[in-house]
């Protein structure tokens, strides 16, 4: 087939490759940024309570909503970009733009160094965000042009893989300035996570580079500002599509509700770790190191479990196993059991991750020349949930005071989730 100017050999092991190296480049943002290091620097440094628009807010709620805002803003304006970039060929161009954002804001936060500064840390952590959600849906549109339906298990789970283990490199060199800040003539203690962050910009944009060159190129065409409307016309002919398939409806709903929770607790289980557990920065490492190395071997094993009883049911184990973990982060009175708990989440963070995307790619491989579009509701829907997800979070948090409450709260989100999920049909490969 072709993509813009170029051949494309479906099954290339470079094109592979390179594909899954922007996971290694992105996921340092979704592990330093998001879950490790700044959700912790964050809380500390913060206010107790911040003043917005005229009232206090808890500065762990109020992280929860910038988190619903940034995929806000993303979830308006994907639709209307993957519309025009289905019809102008410019998902390269766009995939770009985003990395560009996304690094530049996650260097920025480096300019976050205490109350006073609050403001830049919400800021560039939501542009970041909007980075990082944003060039997703462009991401994963390269997933059925460079594989078969056969391989878009394993090709699914080698980008997590990827992701999960290059993400840990960068967060253990970042952890080194932070335990052993002398050795790298650190003295103020707040400068080590800074200098992480610009790593983390560093990082992202280096590695994205590797995709750039390996991926097909767009169409030579130019921008025009009747793009936008056609753009929009693009996405409206998909959802009229998508409403008249029944199956794909189905499994969009049940994944609007687990991959919200799930998004959920990416964001903010080191936020409960350490108000509700009392953790400090370095039992904080160990948990998401814990997490993140499980959940890499997660996705590679849980593609194979697919392979052999089907998608739908690999799901709903999984869906399954992530109730039983909300009710125990609920109920844990001590470190250990968090450590246990933490296990388990990784087990399956990645495998459903990845299951998700592999199984929406099989539903719509055949809509080739629309596979922005399609993967723009796909990345709607998901940065909607994410916007659900911690919005219930930060306000059962407000209202009761108490985050065992928001974390219960999710397991209902994977309850209605596996109702909805048990009597879908999921076409597979």
């Amino acid at each position: 087939m072709y993509f813009g100017l170029m051949e494309v050999q479906k099954n290339d092991k470079k094109t592979i490759r390179g594909w899954a190296f922007f996971d290694w480049a992105n996921s340092a943002y979704n592990l330093v940024i998001s879950t490790a290091i700044f959700p912790p620097f964050f809380t500390a440094m913060a206010p107790e309570k911040i003043n917005f628009l005229g009232m206090d807010i808890l500065s762990s709620a109020m992280y929860s909503y910038s988190v619903s805002f940034a995929f806000l803003i993303v979830a308006l304006l994907s639709p209307m970009l993957s519309g025009i970039a289905d019809y102008s060929g410019r998902r390269m161009y766009f995939l770009k733009i985003f990395t560009f954002i996304g690094a530049l804001s996650c260097a920025a936060l480096f300019l976050f160094d205490g109350q006073d500064t609050v403001w830049y840390g919400l800021i560039f952590f939501m542009l970041g965000t909007i980075g990082f959600g944003g060039g997703l849906v462009f991401y994963n549109a390269y997933l059925p042009v460079i594989a078969t339906e056969d391989q878009f298990d394993k090709v699914s789970a080698k980008g997590f893989a990827y992701g999960y283990f290059g993400s840990v490199l960068l967060l253990l060199f970042i952890l080194a300035m932070m335990l052993y800040p002398d050795t790298f003539g650190i003295e103020d203690k707040t400068l080590a996570p800074r200098i992480g962050f610009i790593l983390v910009g560093v990082w992202w944009l280096i590695f994205a580079y590797v995709s750039f060159s390996a991926l097909p190129p767009d169409k030579n065409t130019k921008m025009e500002l009747s793009f936008v409307s056609k753009g929009f016309h693009e996405v409206k002919g998909v959802f009229s599509q998508l409403l008249k398939n029944a199956r794909i409806k189905r499994f969009l709903y049940s994944y609007f509700f687990f991959i919200a929770a799930v998004n959920t607790v990416i964001y903010l289980a080191t936020v409960f770790a350490e108000v509700e557990l009392k953790f400090d920065t370095q039992e904080l490492i160990i948990v998401v190191l814990l997490l993140q190395l499980v959940a890499s071997l997660g996705a590679i094993f849980f593609a194979r479990v697919s392979d052999r009883i089907g998608n739908k049911k690999t799901l709903l184990i999984q869906i399954s196993i992530w109730i039983v973990i909300c009710i125990a982060a609920y109920l844990t009175s001590g470190k250990m059991m968090f450590y246990g708990v933490a296990a388990f989440v990784g087990l399956v963070l990645g495998g459903i991750q990845s299951l998700s995307r592999s199984t929406y790619s099989k539903m719509i491989k055949d809509n080739v020349d629309d596979l922005n579009s399609y993967f723009s509701f796909f990345d709607v829907l998901t940065r909607l949930a994410i916007v659900a997800g911690t919005f219930l979070f930060g306000i059962v948090n407000q209202m009761t005071g108490n985050i065992r409450y928001s974390v219960l709260s999710l397991a209902v989100l994977f309850i209605i989730s596996l109702l909805i999920l048990w009597n879908a049909k999921i076409e597979e490969a």
